[in-house]
């Protein structure tokens, strides 16, 4: 249960995600002598009446826990923020919070301070983004203006023209920096109130040259072997991004070191698997502090040795799913898949029995999903053992929602549907075995699907 001490700092954590992360920051506050306060749907409100402005529930600061890189519409999280810090002093206010997440915004701003990032540019129009295409090489960086988790981040081939949005969202071309002949590997440094709480080194997984932990990255402790070049430039840039916490990261070029992204809402599973070490009770600390309560800095140091991510005592009672609040989604559905180079319509069949969405062989090349970034092995429910199929990274369009997914890539042209939509969309919605957009088509319907991912 929390504190009931008349001098708990009430911090409240906006997250409206049951994310390892909130759990940590909760369970910190509590664990320090205060109180929690989860600000989720089924208990936040602001309230104006007669004048009078008020939060519910009560807190006396909010660290801003939003996954704005997670949603199709981030103006509308960020109003949110925005309302919340007009009452009550928030970490990570949402102007700073904007900037991070928008990866071009970072960049520019961190180039106006002479912080070094890689050369890049975002072009509006198709023609401009083809026309300096060729300054990068024939290889390059293509990423979505906002991603998470590595998604919508491509490796691709420069000698091929790209678009300047994937589905939405806006795109640009970024210079790619690897220094690296066997392995490619970056470093991510999580910054707390100007302090270096832990540095990892990240290495990408066999077949990709992301590090992302989220793809299955490897890490390696380097918070005191670290070059104090590479320590400097990520302190720095959490101060020019105006940043209570984030997680630098940065890769090492033949001319130093390049920041690459300042994520406010970095995960703390990589970090503490390297370092032993987590963020959470730094970040209470820094929020109870700041708010006039008073911290044991030997407990917070305590704390740190441990990640408890358990469900914490102030998780309020969670509201069951009602109509419109998880969308329905048919058998058969009309979609838009995106890629580097186009975007196609395309039917596809809902299953909730696979794992992961899988795209047809010749659809994946015309829109240019790719290139391969590993290789997965699944179960089929006709054929004994397994087999391996390439992935990518892909995006699907869904009414006017966008979906970011590692797709898999096989042969379907003996099948009746050129996409199959697995649990990774499916668990956004709620299926309608009875719709089906091709009512009137006949056909077979008779498809090998993909039982479970090994």
């Amino acid at each position: 249960m929390s504190t009931t001490n008349e001098d708990a700092v009430r911090v409240g954590v906006l997250s409206l995600h049951n994310s390892k992360e909130t759990k940590a920051i909760l369970n910190a506050v509590e664990d320090l002598g205060h109180e929690p306060v989860w600000l989720r749907r089924e208990n936040a409100a602001v309230n104006i009446e007669d004048g009078e402005v008020t939060v519910e529930p009560e807190v006396d600061i909010i660290a801003n826990r939003l996954l704005l890189s997670n949603t199709e519409e981030p103006a509308e999280l960020l109003g949110l923020a925005t309302t919340f810090n007009r009452i009550r002093p928030m970490l990570n206010e949402p102007d700073a919070v904007l900037a991070a997440i928008h990866k071009f915004a970072t960049a520019a701003t961190l180039a106006n301070w002479n912080i070094k990032v890689p050369d890049a540019l975002l072009a509006l129009s198709n023609d401009r983004l083809n026309k300096g295409r060729e300054r990068f090489g024939d290889v390059g960086v293509y990423k979505s203006a906002i991603g998470t988790h590595g998604g919508g981040t491509w490796k691709v081939d420069l000698t091929e023209p790209v678009n300047p949005k994937v589905g939405n969202r806006q795109a640009f071309l970024q210079k790619l920096i690897d220094r690296d002949d066997e392995r490619h590997r970056d470093l991510r440094v999580y910054i707390v109130d100007g302090e270096i709480i832990g540095a990892m080194y990240r290495y990408a997984p066999e077949g990709d040259w992301r590090t992302n932990v989220a793809l299955g990255g490897d890490v390696l402790d380097a918070t005191d072997e670290m070059p104090e070049e590479a320590k400097e430039t990520a302190l720095y840039t959490a101060d020019v991004m105006d940043m209570d916490y984030v997680g630098v990261d940065l890769v090492e070029g033949e001319d130093g070191w390049f920041v690459l992204e300042a994520n406010p809402t970095a995960g703390f599973k990589g970090l503490y698997q390297a370092t032993g070490k987590s963020p959470a009770p730094y970040i209470a600390k820094l929020a109870i502090e700041r708010a006039g309560g008073d911290v044991d800095n030997d407990r917070v140091r305590d704390l740190a040795a441990t990640l408890d991510d358990s469900t914490p005592s102030c998780m309020p009672n969670q509201s069951p799913i009602v109509d419109g609040e998880a969308p329905i989604i048919g058998y058969i559905e009309e979609v838009v898949v995106n890629g580097t180079s186009g975007s196609q319509q395309a039917l596809a069949k809902s299953d909730t029995g696979a794992t992961r969405t899988s795209i047809d062989t010749s659809l994946a090349a015309e829109i240019g999903a790719g290139p391969i970034k590993s290789m997965t092995r699944v179960k089929s429910g006709s054929v004994k053992g397994g087999k391996a199929r390439p992935v990518v990274d892909l995006v699907i369009g869904i009414g006017g929602a966008q979906h970011t997914v590692t797709a898999s890539v096989e042969d379907r042209s003996h099948m009746d549907y050129p996409l199959l939509l697995g649990r990774d969309i499916l668990e956004h919605y709620r299926v309608d075995v009875r719709r089906r957009v091709d009512a009137d088509r006949t056909g077979s319907d008779d498809e090998e699907e993909e039982l479970l991912e090994e």
